[in-house]
Parts: structure tokens; C-alpha cells; sequence
């Protein structure tokens, strides 16, 4: 039984490997509130023409992914954005995306619709990219306090349940450590055995 976890575990760090956009991962877990730097706003626009802000969202937890549709981590990370923007957003969460596909909204509207994705997609730009430090490899993603401020930042795949460790941290939620998955490759494993 031993051998068999070894092998998922080898496997799921594998298969991130192999799927990953970037040839580098940064995980960093909640950062003390005195480290942390407030996030850069922006104004882009949605699918419908609306512009957003992210200062429209200060008090909520903000989950922001720059993905494209090109990007295999990014479409095993979906699904779960989608479960967290399901779970939290009556808890003052919410999921933005931010496309980076260079075709736009030609590329992105279908993808989003096929997926039911249920969080705001907008369409990302250069002059977006700059302020987070130069968005070079995707998935890139900040989790974002309700004051702003980024508690979190990812560069690469990381694990359904450090994602979930974060949000619940951000959102005062008790953490069910026996209801969590092993956190890691196993969910990267997991994550691309239903893709």
C-alpha cells in the first residue's frame, strides 16, 4: 500500500510537470498581514463590454487567475474555481479570471461558455501584465484579502487544497482537515485522472 501512494504521489508530480505552462512553480501560503502589499488595480473588460475594476471587489476575497485557453494546468484548475466560486460566494469570495489568449474574446467566449465557467472572465492586456510583475508564465494566480492587499501569490499549478487552505484562512472559515485531500501532487493526479 505504501508503494501504491508512492506511485500516485510520483505520478501527480509528474504529470504537473509535463502539463505545466511554466518551468517554474512558486506556492507561498498566507502571507502575515503586515507582508502583504496591496494589489495593483486595473480596468478591463468583461465579456458583455463592461468594465471592471478590482477595487470594485475591496471587501471580498478575490481568487485572480491569469490562464489562457491554451494552457493545460489552467484547464485543471478551472473546475476548481468554479467549485470555489460555488462554495464561497455568499461568503464574501469571488473568482476573476483574466484571459491572456492573444485571439480574445474569440478564443475565450467559447471556451467559457463550454465549461460553464460561473465566475467573471475579462480579457487581459500588457499594461495588466506589467503591474503584476509581468505576467510571463500561466497559470498566475493572487489570492487577494478584503482589503486589497495580496496574500498569496502563485506561479505554476499548485494544489486544489492549498488553494482551499487560503480561502478559508482569508474568509475566517474553520478548517476541516480530515474532510481535505492529501494536498499536492495527489490532487494533481486526481485533478487529471477526471480530465
Amino acid at each position: 500500500m505504501k508503494t501504491l501512494k508512492s506511485l500516485v504521489i510520483i505520478a501527480g508530480a509528474t504529470l504537473a510537470f509535463l502539463f505545466s505552462c511554466s518551468s517554474s512553480t512558486t506556492v507561498g501560503a498566507v502571507r502575515p498581514v503586515k507582508d502583504r502589499k496591496p494589489a495593483p488595480d486595473f480596468t478591463l473588460k468583461d465579456a458583455s463590454g463592461a468594465n471592471v475594476r478590482l477595487s470594485d471587489y475591496r471587501g471580498k476575497v478575490v481568487l485572480l487567475n491569469f490562464w489562457a485557453t491554451w494552457c493545460g494546468p489552467c484547464k485543471m484548475e478551472i473546475p476548481w474555481f468554479i467549485e470555489f466560486q460555488q462554495q464561497f460566494k455568499d461568503q464574501g469570495f469571488t473568482v476573476l479570471g483574466v484571459a491572456m489568449d492573444d485571439e480574445g474574446w474569440e478564443a475565450v467566449k467559447p471556451y467559457v461558455t463550454e465549461r460553464k465557467v460561473n465566475y467573471r472572465v475579462l480579457l487581459g492586456d500588457d499594461a495588466v501584465s506589467t503591474r503584476y510583475g509581468g505576467v510571463d508564465s500561466l497559470p498566475t494566480t493572487f489570492v487577494i484579502d478584503q482589503q486589497g492587499r495580496i496574500a498569496s501569490a502563485h506561479v505554476g499549478l499548485i494544489g486544489k487544497n492549498e488553494y482551499l487552505g487560503e480561502i478559508q484562512t482569508l474568509l475566517g472559515i474553520k478548517q476541516n482537515v480530515s474532510a481535505r485531500l492529501v494536498p499536492g501532487a495527489v490532487d494533481v493526479y486526481a485533478a487529471s485522472a477526471n480530465q
